[in-house]
Parts: structure tokens; sequence; C-alpha cells
């Protein structure tokens, strides 16, 4: 008997495991599969080109110095607004000074040489004048009148010489006066001081090429952000188009500006090709400022009360389909499969495409109606999704 017993305990536990994985069998044919849904919505869509760029004022200019020294005083510092003409620093003035100084001595040095070469000439012109007469008397030999001749044309050539040197002692001196002028340095135009490369006591170098000692931005509430867009989206972009762009410093803020100018110079970065195209922006409350990185939105397109669905609909494909999901060009037009629930069944329907913002694509044509939902994804029995699906997250589950 103990024996009997240890059999029938060996028969009805694998017994009982088999009715239970029948019973989970036949509960989870009974489950109805579930999808994720998406609405197809009437209203509007903007398609957008999206690029990245720089704020910056619209004229900024360097100012410079044109001569060496050390920077005596400084006038202007980070944010200081000038008028054009205005001084903003000074350079020490003593060596360019003593230049000056030197270059008036040298010129009167050389005024009172040209004073005495023509007193030299004069008495020369005398001589000449005694000897022709002479000459003419038959009182001295003709080498005596060709002498006077020749110390006359050689006092000619000295005073011709002397007033030579005085003109280069003026241009010298204008020099002398111009460099020390440079020391004094101004705005040439009205704006801000956006930056400062320089402190007082600095030596400036000036030899082989001007140092920049300050950025002014001419106007600050007139900005423009210079964007790069790629080659691909490029030939979308026109002068005139609308962008609206933000920026870190204010994720909630929208800023609006038009473009204005498009660059046909290539930028090449790690061939990466790009154009430069130019935003311009009011800044009337100086939010913007020089340097801030823009994510722009470039409309090029838009349309009002159109029948639209979710680009997540355009990437769900049933796995016993045959194929990926794919938008077949026919002409200008783009035509897909968009899978739609119909009394619990996925019904294939033919949608001409039109514009997409990324989210959302028109439906230019198609059997496809307001209100009805396009799947998004499939949902397994097991509770995974379908790897066919879109990857949103839930709208509405059935």
């Amino acid at each position: 008997m103990a024996f009997s017993g240890g059999r029938r305990k060996w028969i009805f536990w694998p017994g009982l495991f088999i009715v239970i994985l029948c019973g989970m069998a036949f509960f989870r044919r009974g489950e109805k599969e579930r999808y994720v849904t998406e609405r197809v919505e009437q209203g509007s869509i903007t398609a957008v080109v999206s690029a990245t760029g720089k704020v910056n004022a619209v004229v900024t200019v360097q100012v410079g110095s044109q001569v060496s020294g050390t920077l005596q005083r400084l006038f202007v510092d980070f944010n200081s607004p000038v008028r054009k003409g205005q001084i903003i620093a000074q350079i020490d003035p003593t060596v360019f000074s003593a230049q000056v100084e030197q270059a008036m001595a040298k010129r009167a040095s050389d005024e009172a040489d040209v004073e005495k070469a023509q007193v030299v000439l004069d008495d020369a012109k005398r001589n000449l004048r005694r000897m022709t007469d002479l000459l003419s008397q038959n009182l001295i030999s003709q080498s005596d009148k060709d002498a006077a001749q020749l110390a006359y044309d050689s006092a000619a050539a000295d005073l011709k010489g002397q007033q030579t040197q005085v003109d280069q002692d003026q241009a010298a001196l204008k020099t002398a006066e111009s460099n020390l002028r440079y020391t004094t340095i101004v705005s040439p135009v009205d704006g801000t001081v956006i930056s400062r490369n320089v402190d007082v006591g600095q030596t400036v170098a000036a030899s082989l090429q001007a140092p920049t000692l300050f950025t002014i931005a001419q106007d600050l509430t007139e900005m423009q952000v210079d964007t790069s867009v790629d080659e691909a989206d490029i030939g979308k972009v026109q002068v005139g188009q609308e962008a609206e762009f933000t920026v870190d410093a204010y994720p909630d803020s929208s800023f609006r500006g038009t473009v204005q100018d498009i660059y046909n110079q290539p930028l090449i970065v790690q061939n990466v090709v790009t154009y430069d195209a130019i935003i311009r922006v009011k800044n009337p409350d100086l939010k913007l400022k020089p340097g801030m990185t823009a994510n722009i939105r470039i409309k090029n397109a838009y349309r009002e009360k159109v029948l639209k669905l979710p680009n997540a609909a355009l990437r769900y494909r049933p796995e016993e389909a045959p194929g990926p999901a794919a938008a077949v060009k026919t002409g200008k037009s783009r035509v897909a499969e968009v899978w739609v629930l119909r009394k619990g069944k996925e019904v294939p329907v033919a949608a001409t495409l039109g514009l997409s913002d990324g989210s959302f694509t028109e439906v230019a044509d198609g059997d496809l109606r307001p209100g009805e939902r396009v799947i998004i994804e499939k949902i397994r029995r097991d509770g995974s999704p379908s790897s066919a699906g879109g990857g949103r997250s839930p709208s509405q589950r059935f």
C-alpha cells in the first residue's frame, strides 16, 4: 500500500501542472490584441528647417592701436556706452611728443640751411652778371665767366636740395604728429563696449599688427543670428522667410526674426557642408547677448485646415506584412501605407503625403477621415510591444 500511494503522488503533480498550462493557454487565446493608436486630426501644419547658430551684433568694431607704448589711462569698461569720437584710452605720449619736437627742430634747421643756400645763390648770380659784363668788354677770359656760371649752377642745385630736405622734414613732422594723435584712442562708432582686452600699465605692441584693445557693438537693439544650415536643407531656405528660435538663457521664450541673407560660401567641418543664413531680429529689451547659442526653426511652408497624422503611424507595419514601412514617391507626391484600426482589425489605407513638421505629416489625399485612429504600435499578448511599432508612448490602447 505504501508503494501504491507514492505512485499516485508521482502521477498527480505532473498532471496538475499540465492542467494549469492548458488553462493558461485557453485564457490567453481569449485575450484580445491591444494597440496603441492616435487620432487623425484636422488643423494647421508648418514645415520648418531646423538649425543652430550664434547671436551676434549686426555691426561689431574691433578698436586697436597703430602705435606701441604703455597704456596710461582707460576711460571705459565692459558695457560702457560710447559715442563716436569719444576718448576711450590713452597711451603714454611722452616718446611721441619728443619725436614731434625733434621733427620740428630738424625742419627749422633745414629751413635755415635753405636761407643760407638762397644767400649763396644770390651772390653767385650777382657774380655771374659781373663776369658776363666784363667778358663783353674783353676784360676777362671765357674761363673766368665759365667758373662764375658753374658757381651759380652749383648754388641753385644746392638750394633745391635744401628745399627738398625741408619737404621731407615736413612729412616726417606730419608722421610724428599723427603718431602722437594715435596715442589717444577714440571710438569710431556709437555703441556699447562688449570686450576690453587691456589694463592700465600694459604695454601695447603694434609692430606686426594692430592689437585689439576693445570690441564695440554698434547697436545691441538690432541683432543677427549667424545660422549654419545643412546643405540638404539650404534649398528650402529663402530670403524673407520667418524664423523662430530659442536660447538656453530663456528656454520658455521664443524670438522671431527674418532671413536677411544667405551666403554662398560653403563651410566644411569634418566633411559636413553647411551654409550661413543670416537672421535679423529685434532686441529692444536687450535679452539677447552676443555669443548666445540659438536653436532655430525657419518656416518654409504653411498649410491651414488640413488632415494630418502622426509620423509614428508611417513607421508602423504589422509583423506578418511583407517588407518594411516606407513612403513611395510618385512624381512630386509621396504615397504611404497607413494601418487603421477598424472594427478591431488592422486595415491598410493608402495616403498621399504632403508637408511634415517632424511630428505630423499632411494627408493630401487618401481614404482617411478626421477622428479615425491610426495604429502606432501593437502590444503582444505577453505585454511586450511589437518591434514593428513606432516606439511612441501610448495615447490610447484597445
